[in-house]
Parts: structure tokens; sequence; C-alpha cells
């Protein structure tokens, strides 16, 4: 069966303006503020893996924190106020320092909450947007493979200013129900070396532990399985992964025994050579979360942890690692990955990327 060219519309999602792509067998939509991937739908079964928050989502530019308390009055309200499924974390990943938050950085920096515009093509996505405090370009490319299964992503960042910079660029991909289900969910990737973040999730994770995936310490002794989503009441954590350095390419793979359907997303190790996974399952209590989220994200990126910009220069690097990438001054630099959606019959062990628009599971 020959697949149709895909085609490029405008549409509404979730009360967001957005951009839609679709093929006979996929339809990708992404918000036109913050340049969220919302949607990565297969059309065959109607599986939908990404994360869509349980509260109501608003353009990030209408937020204000006397007019929407649903969100909350932390750091994180007017990005969580537009959250959806697999965002951008630039320039910042976690926090920023107090004197950045007193000058306006929010926090994973400005790229998930400003407005984008497109110029892609009528059978591409193209989203460029500047981020004026940091003083660089974003810009993200989509297409879909001629093969049905594969979402191909472009994207560069550009320095506006005359100096050389230090930056975090994070995929926060994030993975939430009828996709995610605990006790089922199981999960493969290309980790090695792994470590819990130093401050305490409130979880079962010890903080601090280092451990080779994907048996992380728990608190009290033993070990919590990360390739199964675990099937408890309520839990929490982060951990971060070096991505396997043997290897050319990274890749992690969610399955989905109840819809035999894989979903992951592949890169280049020299790109993004770490990988976090963070979980919130029903532990958060303060607005917008209430008690009620249960989700999963595999954030790929320049840097191992959670930290502000200052400390993720002092730390420099973990493990012979660096922390972050160097932006030159008045240069760019580009990344390309892709993710994939595909029947599968048991869980995945790998995926193996061609660097081009062919995903192989084994």
């Amino acid at each position: 069966m020959s697949i149709q060219p895909s085609k490029k519309s405008y549409a509404s999602y979730r009360s967001r303006r957005s951009v839609r792509l679709e093929s006979d067998t996929l339809r990708v939509s992404v918000t036109l503020e913050g340049a969220h991937v919302a949607e990565i739908t297969d059309k065959a079964t109607g599986v939908m893996p990404l994360w869509t928050p349980p509260w109501p989502s608003i353009e990030p530019s209408l937020y204000d924190v006397a007019s929407h308390p649903e969100y909350g009055d932390s750091a994180e309200s007017r990005l969580l106020s537009g959250l959806m499924g697999h965002n951008i974390c630039l320039d910042t990943y976690g926090g920023p320092s107090s004197e950045e938050a007193a000058a306006g950085m929010p926090i994973h920096g400005e790229g998930p909450t400003v407005q984008y515009h497109e110029v892609g093509t009528e059978s591409s996505i193209s989203l460029k947007g500047k981020l004026p405090l940091a003083n660089v370009d974003f810009e993200r490319r989509i297409h879909l493979a001629a093969n049905g299964s594969v979402i191909c992503f472009s994207e560069s960042v550009s320095n506006l200013s005359a100096f050389d910079r230090p930056i975090a660029w994070t995929q926060h991909v994030t993975l939430g129900p009828p996709f995610l289900v605990k006790g089922e969910t199981q999960f493969r990737a290309s980790a090695t070396r792994s470590k819990v973040i130093d401050s305490d999730f409130g979880g079962e994770q010890q903080a601090g532990a280092e451990f080779l995936w994907p048996l992380c310490p728990k608190k009290g002794g033993g070990a919590i399985d990360l390739r199964v989503f675990p099937d408890v009441a309520r839990s929490g954590g982060f951990t971060t992964h070096m991505v396997d350095p043997t290897c050319e390419h990274a890749f992690f793979v969610a399955w989905s025994p109840s819809a035999k359907i894989a979903f992951g997303y592949a890169w280049k190790r020299m790109d993004f050579p770490w990988m976090c996974r963070w979980e919130e399952n029903h532990r958060r209590t303060i607005a917008p979360w209430n008690g009620k989220t249960l989700t999963c994200a595999v954030e790929f990126g320049v840097s191992p942890t959670l930290e502000s910009r200052r400390e993720m220069v002092q730390r420099g690097s973990l493990w012979g690692v660096p922390a972050y990438k160097w932006l030159p001054a008045k240069m760019h630099v580009r990344a390309n990955y892709c993710a994939f959606i595909m029947a599968a019959e048991s869980a995945p062990e790998s995926a193996v990327w061609d660097g081009n628009e062919s995903v192989r599971l084994l």
C-alpha cells in the first residue's frame, strides 16, 4: 500500500492554536505558543501516547497569576498553564537562579512559553521563535517519513549575542494515560551509568544514589526496576542516565501491552548525551496537580540534571561527560532526531535508527 503525502493544516487542539501534519497513518499537532508537540496519534488504532494534563490548557501569553489561580502561584505556573506532551527546555533545564528569576527568566527557559510563527511547506511544519531574554532564536522543523511510522525532527539554536555562551537544550517527552498504565507500560533505553537526583522527590528512590540502568536503589534497601511503571498508589522520582558511549545513536522506547504499540525517540549521542526519567504518580497535591496526575517523562538533552545555569556551569561535567553545550557567538548549532510509533507484539529491547527516516525495533 502506498502512503499518500502528508498534509498540513491549522486547527485548534485542546483549545490551543495549533498546526497539524497528517498522513494516512499519523496525525501530529504542534502548538503555536511554546511549540509543544501536543499530539502524535497512530490513526489505525487511535493510540496517542503523549501526556495531556488533566487541567484545562490556555495560551501561555494569556496567563496571569491573579486571573488564573487554578495553575498555582509557583515559578512553574505559566509553563504548566500551557504544557502539552513533548516540550523544549531552552536555554535552561530546571529553575533559574534567584537573580535570573527576578529578571523574568522562567523555569526551563523561555523556549516552552514564547510565541512561534510557522513557515513550513505544505507537507512540513517549521516553527521559528525568539527567546528575548536569552537573545537566542530557536527553530523546530517536523516532517513525516514516507514509511508512515517515523516523525523526523530538525532543530537549530542561534546565538544573537557577540559572545560564546553555555546553554541547556533538552527534549522533555512526557507520556500519559491511556497509553501509560501502572504496572503495565514498559520502558527500554540505551542507558548505562545512572544517578538519582540529589534532592528528595518524595518517592521511594534513594536520593543521590548511583547505579546502573535499570535497577534504581530504593530507600531502606532493595531496588526499583525502571523498565516498568510502578504499580503503587503514589510515587515520584527523577533519575539521570548517561547514554551508552559505545553507540553512535541513542533511543528510548515505551511499550503498551494492551495496545501492542511501541512509541519512542532516537537521536545522535553526540547531540544529546544525557537521558533523564521523571515520574509523577498522584503525589503532588498543590494546584494544578491536585493529586490527579499520572505521567512519566523521558527527557534527552545536553544536561544531566535539573539545575540553574550557574549550577550547570559549576558542575561542568558528570562522569567525564559535559553538563551543557557551548553556543558560539553569532553562530548556530543543529540537531536531528526522530520519534516513532509502530505495532509490536512484545516489548522491544532496542530501536535501531539509520540517522535519517528509518527505525527498526529489535
